[in-house]
């Protein structure tokens, strides 16, 4: 029997931040294996099983390009197209309106059948709006999340909501996000519940995860004697300017003027890189400490906050409960991945740095972030995305946020509201650490997990043939 006339269908997968990259790869590796499998059955005069093969192209809008290249390594991506539109403090407009007149330029060339986006990013939004402009269907992944409350995460609701409305095609996580989307008027043939891509991503990077080389990838925010951390383009402007006052760069920061220590201060500087070492020993002794519960088995806290609508305030509210809960609970060790936006950097530094039993480390990749989550004993987060990871490693969240467009985790009982009250995140904080101490709390945890199965990235597949 002759086989099949093979279809070759395009796919554009668009992407620009970490949560992107992270739930994007095991779609964009499904496209891919399943194209290089077709190929091969063909070469074989086999018959092909659907008659289509993908041909799978990846963008990077550079939306969060500090952040994004450590994942992109991880998961072994190489964009083919970069657009590189990140600049600091530029504003949302700035960022929409480039990757828009990017993804023009990149449509006109490559005339893909489908442009894929996830979430609710600004990149996701202008890709997705493009895309309808030059007449290209849309597949949202991860489509349907809603909390009701349009500022309620800035912008990312609104976001959201828009792509919506542009989209052919809807891949739903969860039976609720259809039903919010089936609300919104929404034709059910057009929506398909896929299960969550990040649990796809979770168990590629498990399958991974053999020895502690990891741990490499740790590395303490360097800071200065003084307990204040600098950005290295802030140190070259003032060696530039040429300022300087007893043996210090003084670096401009806004309304204030900051010091970091000149040639002067070498011996300082060897007693801080010896305190370095030591904490960063402190550190992978609790990581993997073994003791029983009577000796004192140490509770690992993992923490990330970078959400816009905490900043300020909510930020120092965070950061206090921190310190409470440090206070409260001797046997707390507490990791946090600080993120690169100075809104976050300044007010985290300022209340954590210097701390005992807080280790503040820079941005990790994904592979190391997934063994954080493994030995942690509960997580802090004001992300999505670990909302929906945690439940397959058993570890219960406190979500640092007044509202979650991931009702499901708190419903099924794996994740808890702790909003932006130091007095709350602390309450909760406290009792989820002894109810970890039993497995029987993390194994039902796991049982509990309401966001997929990991094979969502190939019913994404299945669907754009």
């Amino acid at each position: 029997m002759k086989a099949a006339k093979s279809k070759k269908i395009k796919v554009l997968v668009v992407m620009g931040t970490r949560p992107e990259v992270i739930k994007l790869a095991p779609v964009i590796h499904a496209l891919r294996t399943y194209s290089e499998k077709e190929k091969a059955q063909k070469r074989k005069n086999k018959k092909l099983k659907t008659g289509r093969t993908f041909e799978t192209l990846v963008c990077l809008t550079g939306q969060h390009r500090e952040m994004v290249e450590p994942f992109l390594k991880v998961f072994g991506l190489k964009p083919d197209y970069d657009l590189q539109v990140m600049e600091p403090n530029q504003h949302l407009a700035e960022v929409a309106s480039k990757v828009l007149l990017g993804m023009k330029k990149i449509l006109s060339v490559e005339k893909p059948d489908w442009v894929l986006v996830q979430g609710d990013t600004t990149s996701a939004l202008a890709a997705a709006l493009a895309a309808f402009y030059s007449r290209v269907k849309v597949g949202h992944v991860e489509a349907g999340l809603r909390t009701e409350d349009r500022f309620n995460p800035f912008p990312e609701e609104i976001n959201r909501r828009l792509i919506t409305h542009l989209a052919d095609l809807h891949f739903a996580p969860t039976r609720q996000a259809r039903e919010n989307l089936l609300r919104e008027g929404i034709c059910g043939e057009r929506i398909l519940v896929t299960g969550n891509t990040v649990v796809d991503a979770l168990k590629m990077i498990l399958r991974k995860a053999k020895g502690k080389g990891w741990l490499k990838n740790l590395r303490l925010i360097k800071e200065d004697i003084d307990g204040q951390n600098f950005h290295k383009d802030k140190i070259k402007s003032a060696l530039k300017t040429g300022r300087r006052k007893d043996g210090k760069i003084e670096v401009e920061d806004g309304s204030r003027t900051e010091k970091t220590s000149g040639s002067g201060d070498s011996g300082k500087r060897n007693d801080h890189q010896e305190q370095e070492g030591e904490k960063i020993k402190k550190l992978k002794e609790a990581l993997f400490s073994e003791g029983s519960r009577s000796q004192g088995r140490k509770k690992l806290i993992l923490v990330t906050a970078h959400r816009r609508e905490s900043f300020g305030k909510g930020m120092e509210e965070i950061c206090r409960a921190i310190l409470r809960i440090v206070d409260k609970v001797k046997e707390v060790e507490v990791v946090f991945p600080v993120h690169l936006n100075p809104n976050v950097r300044r007010v985290v530094l300022r209340y954590l740095a210097g701390r005992e039993r807080i280790y503040l480390v820079e941005p990790v990749n994904y592979f190391t972030f997934v063994q954080l989550m493994r030995r942690a004993s509960l997580i802090l987060t004001d992300s999505g995305g670990i909302q929906e990871e945690a439940p397959s490693l058993g570890v219960p969240v406190v979500v640092m946020r007044e509202k979650t467009e991931r009702p499901e985790a708190v419903e099924a009982g794996v994740a808890w509201i702790g909003g932006t009250r130091a007095d709350k995140i602390e309450a909760l904080a406290v009792r989820l650490l002894k109810k970890v101490e039993s497995s029987e709390f993390r194994r039902r945890l796991r049982g509990r997990n309401p966001f997929g199965d990991g094979r969502a990235s190939r019913r994404i597949l299945r669907a754009l043939g």
